[in-house]
């Protein structure tokens, strides 16, 4: 069967738009965090929508690979336009990277298994993981910045300023840097990935 007619290449051209999407999408969410003086969440968000970026290129060299270039490829899918306060936006990002690591990879993974492209499927299981962890991180800053725990915690945490590296170990970080003056959106999040 030639590559163009199978369900993976559809697949492989709904992953490279839905994680280019992804990346801008989250690209907008962090230049609202940066409006509202979230310079480290902004610069999680950022490195989320890089990784999304580096998932479409992925996706795109397995197109090409398998395909060669290709003039249009039409695409009958959905893809999340939602947009809201920051709080919010966490949250949709949250469920959107749930529904790509417990739904969409998985389902499209078996497909290239069952045709034949165990390669592919392989990659759409590794994205799914890192989507897994993404979905992780945005739950989290959503749960803690809803709740205003974003930079409270229940036992001592080393918090530590990212413009100048003062560190303390207290249950809530200062709002303002005592050694250089930064606001608190400059204190390093301590992601649940950072705790033992």
């Amino acid at each position: 069967m030639q590559f163009q007619k199978t369900k993976t290449f559809q697949n492989l051209a709904r992953a490279f738009a839905g994680e280019s999407q992804a990346g801008m999408r989250y690209q907008l969410i962090a230049k609202l965090a940066t409006a509202e003086e979230y310079a480290v969440l902004a610069d999680t968000i950022r490195t989320i929508a890089k990784n999304e970026t580096y998932h479409a290129k992925t996706f795109f060299d397995s197109l090409i690979l398998q395909a060669g270039s290709c003039d249009n490829i039409d695409l009958h899918a959905g893809y999340p336009f939602h947009f809201g306060t920051l709080v919010e936006n966490l949250g949709f990002a949250a469920q959107d990277e749930r529904a790509e690591t417990e739904e969409v990879y998985p389902a499209f993974a078996q497909e290239a298994r069952e045709e034949g492209f165990a390669e592919i499927a392989d990659l759409f299981e590794r994205v799914a993981s890192v989507e897994r962890d993404h979905a992780i991180v945005f739950t989290f800053l959503h749960d803690a910045l809803k709740s205003g725990k974003l930079y409270k915690r229940d036992k001592p945490t080393l918090w530590i300023c990212s413009e100048c590296g003062y560190r303390a170990t207290t249950k809530e970080a200062w709002k303002v840097c005592p050694l250089c003056k930064a606001t608190r959106g400059y204190v390093e999040i301590a992601l649940p990935f950072d705790q033992s």
